[in-house]
């Protein structure tokens, strides 16, 4: 039954598609508007390989192979096509409101979108891309540079794609988000079970939880807030023309039009601030892995954010140094850290060898006196080191068993603040590189989930005020999930709006479209982590 509603969503429309305001989607770009793209994507390009060039020559190092350029330049290009597909894939769902609305033509609306897709992607905090990494386990992090590192970023970007395009095809508003969070956890699975341990091990489940719980209560928000919101505006605003059928062939009332790509340019804006920051995550640790010399370290820092460090490092050492008892211990305290972030659970070592560590750090830190002035036969360990650290922290932190007062919480917040500032840092350029591509992506291949979104879930045409409820709820989710640096999913949250619009009128709901959307989304996650995680077991014995 279910394959049959998948089947009809990517044929052809079904008998309400020929309504009488449907809008004409078959007009292309005009010419000069695609030289633009093109000129746009070459000038990014341009300036991406420029920026690459004056960071790496920056740090003095000199090019004796151009192995990891060639490996760089494969991995980008990969992860800016999971953006631009993502694009397309995702921010159909912004514009067909506006385009069944009438509120702008097809083609502009992809444009206007595409823009603040960009501008949102340029504006963004950072928070939702390393919350992504912190997904992925922490001895991968670590080996980041070597062939299992570029096989887990491999597995899980082409995963995500293979997916994305799938539901793409089928015309299936499927989140990227969800595919994305799949095929991060698939490849922990998969690294965990192939070093002998168990597959729940190879993720951090309380992220997970936290994550899921996040794509799973916004639809629920978007279908619930927007039939509320929808029902609040019949009581208010009684104005007739809001509520009724739009005419093909005039545009609405102008404050009409004006709410509606207000909305459409709020959800296009937030989705590249959430979205897009997926894509930079995941590039940073493509280039820590490749050029580590110019991207494991920030060397933007000022001296300033180093004498903090330096401030902070002592104090954490105090507190870390006290909990250990007295004890300390002799060899490497790596292994110890990195198995208590592993497992999560504190034994006789943990705190003795994160003192032993905080306290190594802090003398690099020290004895270089700057970030910028670290060895590049050093950068490497010195960022593992500090992020080994921070992650260690983070759990301490949440670890009841702990026993940490208050004031000792603070303090190793402060000296995890202090870390974080040094390791997880996104270059300008990355975000421009990654804008350009999901804004991009939004102006292409956006017909098939348009058609659906507009014309497939509810059983009426779309209304002003349908469309204004369903975009305006989920600009907002989306908003404030970025905020709390969670990752939410565009496509959920509007459809799931559009539905409970429908709902709330009265309008009706096209079952076999909502089963082909639920089936859709409970696959996501289990084949996105059969895929990845079975990509990560091959690419791992090719390089």
């Amino acid at each position: 039954m279910a394959g049959s509603s998948v089947q009809g969503l990517s044929g052809a429309a079904a008998p309400s598609a020929e309504r009488r305001g449907r809008p004409d989607l078959d007009r292309g770009h005009p010419l000069p508007l695609l030289i633009a793209i093109v000129a746009a994507l070459l000038a990014a390009l341009a300036y991406v390989a420029f920026s690459i060039h004056e960071d790496v020559a920056a740090t003095g190092t000199r090019i004796t192979t151009y192995l990891p350029y060639i490996l760089l330049f494969v991995a980008l290009t990969i992860a800016l096509s999971f953006e631009f597909v993502n694009g397309f894939h995702d921010t159909a769902n912004a514009v067909a409101t506006v385009i069944y609305t009438h509120a702008m033509p097809p083609g502009v609306a992809v444009v206007w979108s595409g823009f603040f897709n960009f501008l949102g992607v340029l504006l963004s905090s950072g928070a939702v891309a390393f919350g992504i990494v912190s997904l992925l386990p922490v001895e991968l992090i670590l080996q980041v540079g070597s062939g299992a590192g570029f096989a887990m970023v491999f597995a899980l970007l082409i995963a995500a794609i293979l997916w994305n395009l799938g539901t793409w095809a089928l015309g299936l508003p499927a989140s990227s988000s969800h595919t994305l969070i799949g095929s991060i956890i698939g490849v922990g699975v998969a690294n965990a079970l192939m070093h002998g341990r168990s597959g729940t091990s190879g993720v951090d489940w309380s992220k997970a939880t936290e994550i899921g719980w996040s794509l799973l209560l916004s639809p629920l928000v978007g279908f619930v807030a927007a039939g509320a919101l929808l029902l609040t505006l019949k009581r208010i605003v009684r104005n007739p023309a809001l509520y009724a059928e739009p005419d093909a062939k005039a545009p609405p009332p102008l404050w009409i039009r004006g709410l509606l790509i207000a909305t459409c340019t709020g959800v296009s804006f937030a989705h590249g601030s959430n979205d897009g920051q997926k894509g930079m995550g995941l590039i940073m640790l493509i280039l820590i892995g490749t050029v580590p010399t110019a991207y494991a370290l920030n060397r933007a820092l000022p001296d300033s954010a180093v004498a903090q460090f330096r401030q902070t490092s002592e104090a954490a050492s105090k507190v870390v140094a006290a909990k250990a008892a007295g004890y300390d211990i002799i060899g490497d305290p790596r292994p110890a850290v990195t198995a208590y972030v592993a497992a999560q659970k504190v034994d006789g070592g943990t705190y003795p060898s994160l003192s032993v560590l905080i306290r190594q750090i802090g003398e690099s830190v020290e004895r270089y006196g700057s970030l910028v002035k670290v060895p590049a036969e050093a950068v490497g360990n010195t960022r593992n080191d500090m992020y080994l650290a921070s992650e260690a922290i983070r759990f301490l932190m949440k670890d009841k068993e702990s026993e940490l007062s208050p004031a000792e919480i603070g303090t190793l917040k402060a000296y995890k603040g202090s870390l974080d500032e040094a390791t997880r840092f996104i270059p300008t350029w990355v975000k421009v590189a990654v804008a350009v591509a999901l804004g991009l992506g939004t102006m292409v291949g956006w017909k098939r989930i348009v058609v659906t979104v507009g014309e497939r879930i509810g059983k009426t045409h779309l209304t002003y005020a349908q469309g204004a409820s369903a975009e305006l709820v989920a600009a907002s989710t989306i908003a404030a999930a970025d905020m709390y640096g969670l990752p939410v999913s565009t496509t959920h949250v509007l459809s799931s709006g559009v539905a409970g619009t429908m709902a709330a009128n009265r309008s009706g709901l096209q079952l076999g479209t909502l089963r082909a959307l639920a089936l859709a989304w409970l696959l996501t996650l289990p084949v996105a982590m059969l895929l990845s995680g079975s990509l990560y077991v091959l690419f791992s014995k090719l390089f």
